[in-house]
C-alpha cells in the first residue's frame, strides 16, 4: 500500500457516508492482517508527517495506538509480547517517528498515546532507558513550545497511568522535576498546567518516596495547591482530585497541611457554582471519612491484639462536623429534576453519600448537627427542601448508636407514613428508601404495632408508583420481612407466626403483579420485586407454608412460560420484535430462577418438592441448555443464568436427596461443561459446590460419577487463579475407597495450597488464607473418611500413613497462627479427632505435641458451639488411645 492511499483511506475512516467508512475499515483491517509491522511503520510516517491533513495524522495516530494498547488488560498484555517480537530497527524507526511527532499536532496529541503504548511494553523490559529522559527535557528546556511541554507532559500522564508503578519507582524524581516544572503557578499556559496535575494525579502512587522525605513533600503541596487557586476550571478541578488521592495515599502526613490549606481550599470547592469542582471538595472529604473508618477499625484491631496501631486517626471529620453537615444539607437541597431519576453523578447525590459517610465515622456526634435541618424543613412546601430533610434522616441512622436513634425514628415514623403519599416522586422515592433503611438498621420501629398496619398499607400502595419509588418500596419490603422474622426467631427458631402473618399473602401477591409490570425492567423494579419475594419466603413462619407453596407453583409457570416462548422466539429473533417480550429469554429467566433456588425449594417440603421436581428439573436444564448454547455475547449474562439454574439443582438435590439419581443422565454433561467453564468463576465455582451437593444426597450411588468427575475437580484445584475451590473435596465420603487413585495428587496440591502465608498487616490476603486453611483441612477431613470407608470397612487409610506427618505439620503451623478464625479451629480440631479414629494408636504421637494441645483447648474454649463440640470429641478420641496408667 502507498503512502498516498494510505493517507486517504485514514481521511475516509471519518467520511459520513457509511459505506465508504465500511471500506476504509476493512482495508485497514486487511493491511494488520497481512503484515502489521509494516502497517504500524506507515503510520507512525504519516502521524510524524506534517504536511499530512490533521485528519490524516490524527487518524495515524490512533489506528497506530489501537494496535498497541486495549482498555482490556489480557489483550492489552498480548499486544505488548507482539510488540516486543518485531524487528529492532522497525521498532526504532516507529519510536523515532513518534517521538519527533510531539509538540506538532493539534489538540490532544495521538503522539503521546502512541508514546506511552509502546513505553508501557519495553520499561519494564528494561528497554527504552532514555526516554523519560527526553520527556523531561521536552518540559524544561527553554526552547520547547507550549505544544512540545503538554504533549511531553500527556505521555508522562499516560504511561503512568498504565504502567506498574515500581517501574518508574527508579525515576520518579525526574518524572515529578518534569510535573512540577509544568505546574508552576507562573508557567502561561494552562494547557501545559492541566498535562501536568494530570500527570501527577497519575503519578502519586509511585512517589511515596517522595512524599516520605518533609521537604519534598512540601514542595508537592505548595504546587498543588497553588494549581487549586487557578483561574482554569479544568486545572482547578485536576488539582483538587490530586488532594482527594493524596489524602488517601498520605492520611498519615496532611496534618500539616490541613489547618493551614486543605481545610480552606475543600470547603471553598464544595461551596463552588461548577459541579466538576464542587465534587471533588465533597469527595475530598469522603475520603477522609472512609479513611477514619478504616483507621478506627484498625485500632480496634490493635486493642484486641494488645499491639499498637501503625497509624492513629487525626479526627478531621469530627472537628469540621460544624462546617461540613450546613454545605452538604444546602447542596443537598439542590436537586432540580423532581420527576424522573437522572443517572448522571452530580453533587447533590454526592453530598447524601458524603453524609452517610460521616454518620458512619462520627456517629453519635453528627446527629445534633442534622436533625435540626430535618425539622426546619421536612413539612416545608418546597419539595426540594422535604426531599433533602429525609434523605439527610435516612442518611444518619447508621453510625450512631440505635439505642439513641430508637426514640428519635419512632418520631419521626408518622411522618414518613404520612410522606409516603407526597405528591412529589422524588420525595416519595426518598421516603420509600428511608423507610427501608429503618426497617434494616432500626428494625423495631417499623414493626412497632402502632406503626405497622398503616406502614404495610402506604408500602402496599407504593407498589403501583412510577418505577423509581416502587423499586425502593420493594426493598423497604424486603427489610421488613426479615426484621418480622428475626423477631419472631427470638422466641423460636422455625417460629409458628410473626407479624406479617395476616398481611403475608396480599403482600405477596401484590409482589408478584409487580413483577409483571410492563415498565418493570426501569429502575431495577422488576429484580427488586422478586428480592422482596425472596426474603418474604425465605423469612416466613409455618403458617405461611401454604401461599409459600402456591407462589412455588406460581414461579415455576413463569419459568416454564418464558422457556417455552424462548423456542418460539429465539432470543436472537426476539431482538428484532417491534412487540417487547419482556421476561421472555434465557437473560430475564434468571430473576424467576434466582428465588426458585434460593428460597421457595429450601422453604418446601421434601414431598412437595418430590411432586414437582421432574418439572423443575425440565425447565432447569432447558434453561442450562439454552445459556450454555444461546451464542451470546455477553458472557456475564448467560454465566448469571447458568449459575442461577446451578442453585435451584443444588437446592433441588438436598430437598431430594437420593430421588436425584434419576436425573444424573441429563444433568451430568451439564455439570461437566459447567466445571470446565475456567472463563466464568462463578459458573465454575457454584458447579464445584454442586458436586459436593450431589456427593452428600447421592452418598455411594455418586461412585460411579466419580472417574468423569474426579480429573477435572483435580485440575480446578491445581488452578491458583481460582480460590476457594478447594472446598471440592469436602464430600469425598461418599466416594469411599475409590478415592484411593486420586490420592497423591490431591495431597500434593493440598499440600501446595496449604503452603500459602499471609504477609503481616494484609487484611485481604490474610482473609484468604484462613479461607483457604479452613478449606484445605476439611479436604483432609474428607480424605481421610473417604479412605477409611463406612464404618471402617474396607479401609485403605495407610495409604495416607506416608503423608500423615505433613498433615500433622500443617496443624501445627496453623495452632501457632494468631491470626487463626474460629472456623480454621473448628476444622482443624475435625481432623484431629478423625486422624485419631482412622489411625488409632498411631496417632498417639500427635497428642503429645503442645501445638496440637494448645488448638484443642482453643476450641474448648471457643463460644461457637460446633467448634466446641468438635474440640470435646477430638480430645476424647486422643485420650482413648493412650494406656491406662
Amino acid at each position: 500500500m502507498s503512502t498516498e492511499r494510505l493517507v486517504q483511506i485514514l481521511e475516509k475512516t471519518l467520511a459520513p457516508d457509511q459505506n465508504e467508512l465500511q471500506a476504509a475499515k476493512q482495508y485497514l483491517d486487511q493491511a494488520a492482517s497481512v503484515n502489521l509491522p509494516n502497517l504500524l511503520t506507515s503510520l507512525s510516517e504519516i502521524l510524524r508527517n506534517g504536511g499530512n491533513s490533521q485528519v490524516a495524522r490524527m487518524q495515524a495516530g490512533i489506528q497506530l495506538k489501537n494496535h498497541l494498547y486495549s482498555k482490556d488488560f489480557d489483550i492489552r498484555c498480548q499486544y505488548q509480547q507482539r510488540w516486543l517480537t518485531f524487528p529492532e530497527e522497525m521498532k526504532a524507526f516507529i519510536k523515532t517517528n513518534v517521538l519527533s511527532t510531539l509538540g506538532s499536532e493539534h489538540r490532544p496529541s495521538q503522539a503521546a498515546q502512541c508514546v506511552a503504548s509502546i513505553a508501557c511494553a519495553e520499561l519494564p523490559q528494561h528497554q527504552w532507558p532514555d526516554l523519560i529522559k527526553l520527556l523531561v527535557h521536552n518540559v524544561t528546556a527553554t526552547t520547547s513550545t507550549e505544544m512540545m511541554k503538554e504533549a511531553s507532559l500527556e505521555a508522562i500522564g499516560y504511561i503512568c497511568q498504565d504502567i506498574e508503578s515500581d517501574v518508574l519507582e527508579t525515576q520518579s524524581n525526574d518524572i515529578l522535576t518534569a510535573i512540577v516544572h509544568g505546574m508552576k503557578k507562573d508557567e502561561s499556559s494552562d494547557y501545559v498546567r492541566l498535562a501536568a496535575t494530570n500527570a501527577l494525579l497519575n503519578s502519586l502512587e509511585f512517589t511515596k518516596a517522595n512524599f516520605d522525605v518533609e521537604t519534598e513533600r512540601n514542595f508537592i503541596m505548595q504546587v498543588v495547591c497553588e494549581a487549586t487557586q487557578s483561574t482554569d476550571i479544568h486545572v482547578k478541578t485536576a488539582a483538587l482530585q490530586c488532594l482527594v488521592k493524596i489524602m488517601s495515599l498520605h492520611y498519615t502526613y496532611m496534618e500539616n497541611y490541613m489547618g493551614h490549606a486543605l481545610f480552606a481550599i475543600t470547603i471553598e470547592a464544595m461551596k463552588s457554582e461548577h459541579d466538576e469542582i464542587a465534587l471533588q471538595g465533597i469527595e475530598f472529604w469522603s475520603t477522609v471519612c472512609d479513611e477514619e473508618v478504616d483507621l478506627g477499625i484498625e485500632l480496634q484491631e490493635a486493642q484486641e491484639t494488645g499491639r499498637a496501631p501503625e497509624r492513629t486517626s487525626c479526627h478531621y471529620a469530627k472537628g469540621a462536623l460544624a462546617y461540613l453537615v450546613p454545605i452538604l444539607t444546602e447542596i443537598m437541597t439542590k436537586q432540580d429534576n423532581e420527576t424522573e431519576d437522572d443517572d448522571e453523578w452530580n453533587p447533590c447525590k454526592a453530598a447524601g453519600v458524603s453524609l452517610m459517610l460521616l454518620a458512619t465515622c462520627c456517629e453519635d456526634d453528627i446527629v445534633p448537627h442534622v436533625l435540626p435541618f430535618v425539622t426546619q424543613n421536612i413539612n416545608l412546601p418546597d419539595w426540594n427542601k422535604r426531599d433533602a430533610a429525609i434523605m439527610a434522616f435516612g442518611s444518619i441512622l447508621e453510625g450512631p448508636d440505635p439505642d439513641k436513634m430508637k426514640p428519635v425514628v419512632a418520631e419521626a415514623m408518622p411522618s414518613l407514613i404520612t410522606l409516603l403519599k407526597d405528591h412529589s416522586p422524588a420525595v416519595r422515592d426518598t421516603v420509600a428508601w428511608t423507610i427501608g433503611r429503618v426497617c434494616e438498621l432500626l428494625p423495631e420501629a417499623a414493626i412497632n404495632p402502632t406503626f405497622l398496619v398503616p406502614l404495610v398499607e402506604g408500602l402496599v400502595v407504593g407498589l403501583d408508583d412510577v418505577p423509581r419509588v416502587a423499586a425502593n418500596v420493594a426493598w423497604a419490603f424486603s427489610s421488613l420481612a426479615e426484621a418480622a422474622y428475626d423477631e419472631a426467631a427470638q422466641q423460636a427458631d422455625e417460629p409458628d407466626t410473626y407479624c406479617l402473618s395476616s398481611v403475608f399473602s396480599p403482600i405477596v401477591e401484590k409482589l408478584l403483579a409487580t413483577t409483571g409490570r410492563a415498565d418493570g425492567n426501569l429502575n431495577n423494579l422488576r429484580s427488586a420485586a422478586y428480592e422482596a419475594l425472596m426474603e418474604l419466603i425465605k423469612n416466613s413462619p409455618k403458617d405461611c407454608y401454604e401461599v409459600v407453596k402456591r407462589t412455588t407453583e406460581i414461579i415455576l409457570e413463569r419459568l416454564q412460560t418464558i422457556l417455552q416462548m424462548e423456542v418460539v422466539y429465539p432470543l436472537h429473533c426476539c431482538l428484532k420484535l417491534t412487540v417487547p417480550l419482556t421476561g421472555f429469554s434465557s437473560t430475564t429467566s434468571s430473576p424467576c430462577c434466582a428465588p426458585l433456588s434460593r428460597v421457595f425449594l429450601k422453604k418446601v417440603t421434601g414431598e412437595d418438592a418430590l411432586q414437582i421436581s421432574d418439572l423443575i428439573m425440565q425447565a432447569l436444564l432447558q434453561m442450562l441448555h439454552s445459556s450454555g448454547n444461546s451464542g451470546s455475547t455477553s458472557q456475564t449474562s448467560s454465566g448469571g443464568v447458568q449459575e442461577d439454574a446451578m442453585l435451584a439443582i443444588s437446592a433441588l438435590i438436598e430437598k431430594l436427596g437420593a430421588h436425584f439419581v434419576k436425573y444424573m443422565g441429563a444433568f451430568k454433561p451439564i455439570l461437566i461443561q459447567s466445571l470446565n467453564n475456567s472463563a466464568d468463576y462463578q459458573v465454575c465455582f457454584v458447579a464445584v459446590n454442586c458436586v459436593g451437593d450431589l456427593c452428600r444426597g447421592l452418598g455411594l450411588q455418586m461412585r460411579e460419577h466419580v472417574n468423569d468427575l474426579m480429573p477435572i475437580l483435580l485440575k480446578i484445584l491445581g488452578n491458583s487463579e481460582t480460590r476457594s475451590t478447594e472446598c471440592v473435596w469436602r464430600h469425598r465420603p461418599a466416594i469411599g475407597p475409590e478415592f484411593a487413585v486420586y490420592l497423591p495428587i490431591a495431597v500434593s496440591t493440598l499440600e501446595q495450597a496449604s503452603n500459602v502465608t499471609a504477609p503481616k498487616g494484609d487484611y485481604d490476603m490474610i482473609d484468604y488464607v484462613n479461607e483457604l486453611r479452613e478449606n484445605c483441612l476439611e479436604a483432609y477431613t474428607g480424605i481421610v473418611q473417604g479412605l477409611k470407608g463406612e464404618n471402617g470397612s474396607q479401609s485403605n487409610v495407610e495409604l495416607l500413613i506416608p503423608h500423615a506427618q505433613k498433615v500433622v505439620s500443617f496443624i501445627e503451623v496453623v495452632s501457632a497462627d494468631v491470626e487463626r478464625t474460629d472456623g480454621v479451629t473448628c476444622a482443624a480440631c475435625g481432623l484431629i479427632g478423625d486422624l485419631a479414629m482412622a489411625f488409632g494408636a498411631q496417632a498417639i504421637p500427635m497428642s503429645e505435641k503442645e501445638s496440637i494441645t494448645a488448638l484443642l483447648t482453643a476450641g474448648r474454649r471457643s463460644k461457637n458451639s460446633k467448634t466446641k463440640t468438635l474440640a470435646v470429641w477430638a480430645t476424647k478420641e486422643l485420650r482413648k488411645l493412650k494406656p491406662a496408667s
